[in-house]
């Protein structure tokens, strides 16, 4: 696909995924993804893979990719490199109106990422999956990494009063005014993952919560470090919470006048009713 081929063609959704080393599985997870779209009738997608460093075949793997599927394109991550700077090179490149940021694992179902795609079709700003409620799935999920897991989902939603219980999850979806709403993301490593959807909820966003499933990787190794992140999520967690103690009540007032403008716009377009207007708040 050529570069005027990519500027007419605009996606409606971008799937940015971080790559580091994947390349016994990074083929598998682009194919699935394009061919659950496909099934599903869906064609207004990109396939962003940020190529982060990798010393293996990884790279000549997306070439072959790319050569193959219209859909895919990779770019090559500059250095600082790691996790959160690989995602955030690949959310200030995507073309879409909403990104979707999967794991190069295939330990994110495609079939939930036509979810999100939908969901936010239907008018969501944010789409967070949760791996624990009913309807959810979870296959070989590493024991003390599930305690941990919980938590610290549990110290979060506490400390910000959230029905939601998977903030640490990184699979979720976000609109484009949302990223662009959340700026700067200061996350170099895996506290990305929860900065992201904090920021979105402190800073007023609506978001819509559906059961995912998720499976443990077959091949290659996880680059997530327990010992070496706990102290990066616990600083991103009370900036967080300190910015949603100083801001007070001016999130709720852009808030408020964000939801204003998309009823004038759909009242202007003759396409809403109560249930969509609804559908607009939190």
């Amino acid at each position: 696909m050529t570069e005027n081929d990519l500027t007419t063609n605009k996606p409606f959704f971008s799937i940015v995924i971080p790559a580091h080393n994947e390349e016994d599985v990074v083929e598998k997870t682009c194919v699935s993804i394009i061919e659950e779209f496909e099934a599903q009738g869906i064609s207004d997608i990109e396939i962003l893979v940020v190529n982060d460093n990798s010393s293996d075949r990884t790279e000549t793997i997306l070439q072959d990719l790319c050569s193959r599927y219209p859909q895919m394109r990779y770019r090559n991550n500059q250095p600082p490199h790691g996790f959160g700077f690989a995602v955030r090179c690949g959310l200030s490149d995507f073309r879409g109106d909403a990104v979707a940021i999967v794991m190069a694992d295939l330990s994110d179902s495609p079939r939930d990422i036509v979810t999100y795609y939908r969901e936010i079709q239907a008018g969501a700003d944010c789409v967070f999956g949760s791996r624990f409620i009913e309807g959810s799935k979870i296959i070989d999920y590493p024991g003390f990494k599930l305690v941990i897991n919980r938590l610290a989902n549990f110290f979060v939603k506490i400390l910000f009063g959230l029905h939601y219980n998977d903030v640490t999850n990184a699979f979720k979806a976000y609109r484009k005014e949302v990223i662009d709403g959340i700026q700067p993301i200061l996350s170099h490593h895996f506290n990305l993952t929860v900065e992201l959807p904090l920021k979105a909820i402190v800073r007023g966003y609506s978001f819509k919560i559906v059961p995912i499933s998720w499976t443990n990787r077959e091949a290659g190794i996880s680059k997530l470090k327990l010992k070496e992140q706990g102290s990066r999520y616990l600083f991103i967690v009370l900036y967080v919470l300190l910015e949603k103690l100083l801001s007070k009540r001016d999130y709720h007032r852009e808030t408020q006048a964000r939801h204003a403008a998309k009823q004038e716009a759909a009242y202007r377009y003759g396409d809403i009713n109560e249930d969509s207007n609804r559908s607009f708040r939190q």
